[in-house]
């Protein structure tokens, strides 16, 4: 990294490092790496410690009314690899990290798992160099209105169980998840996934992993049955039900909702 790459990233992030090398480590991946110990592995495990924190913290004071398990799904939303990858190829971070040789391909881009380690990284910099406070500011502006937007979505990008749960109470069927196609390196594949219920096939979708493609393939089957919309940000909902004599499928895909929220709340 050079002094103007370190500036502008600094200028990013809001805080001017006293140690630079700890804003190095933060990127250093272990593939260039003497040893693991010397990469930003450990301080990726204390920057996921630091973002959870102040997420949960955030989510408590935002939302007094909440249960521990509707606070527990919007924060495992916020705080998500997904997120963290767009929030740190948003930051340039997978510009900056030092790779071995072997991660660089022209043909394949890089995972974003890396852009997701490399911010929990730069957040435990950030906490270590400055403090929680400066890990907070740094943090609230990327995370209030994922958070707002997790809260009132009514599903928490939990597509899947939304799409099982309408299933099971409007066909008596489970939906199966078929990998139809994988492309890119080891360190780098994508998954194209299709989904069916009974006789019914839906559009497949690309995902990083099988997990995401999976979630990406329920929501094209939740808008083909027209229960969920996307609004102008690209943003999913649930529809709004349409007035009937009988419940609607967007009013069972409401209550599918419900129960997957209820899934979620930890058991004692």
């Amino acid at each position: 990294m050079t002094p103007a790459d370190k500036a502008a990233l600094e200028q990013r992030l809001g805080h001017e490092f006293r140690d630079a090398e700890l804003l190095a480590l933060a990127l250093r991946h272990a593939s260039i790496a003497e040893s693991r110990q010397k990469s930003n592995e450990r301080l990726e495990f204390l920057g996921d410690a630091v973002l959870g924190l102040v997420a949960c913290q955030r989510i408590y004071e935002k939302f007094p009314d909440l249960l521990e398990g509707e606070m527990t799904k919007i924060k495992s939303m916020v705080v998500s690899r997904q997120t963290c990858a767009q929030i740190g190829t948003d930051l340039g971070l997978q510009d900056l990290l030092s790779l071995g040789k072997g991660m660089k391909s022209p043909d394949a881009p890089l995972p974003p798992s890396l852009a997701a380690a490399a911010l929990e990284a730069v957040v435990a910099a950030l906490y270590i160099d400055g403090g929680l406070e400066v890990a907070r500011r740094f943090l609230l502006p990327l995370l209030d209105e994922r958070i707002v937007r997790a809260a009132s979505s009514g599903h928490q990008e939990n597509f899947k169980s939304i799409l099982q749960h309408h299933a099971q109470q409007a066909y008596g069927a489970t939906p199966v998840y078929s990998v139809l196609e994988e492309k890119g390196p080891d360190h780098a594949k994508h998954f194209h996934v299709q989904v069916r219920i009974q006789d019914r096939v839906f559009e497949p979708a690309w995902g990083a992993s099988k997990k995401q493609a999976e979630q990406a393939a329920a929501l094209e089957a939740l808008r083909t049955l027209e229960l969920m919309v996307l609004d102008e940000a690209g943003q999913a909902h649930l529809a709004k039900a349409r007035k009937s004599s009988k419940p609607s499928e967007t009013e069972t895909a409401e209550k599918a909702a419900g129960s997957a929220r209820e899934d979620a709340t930890p058991s004692r």
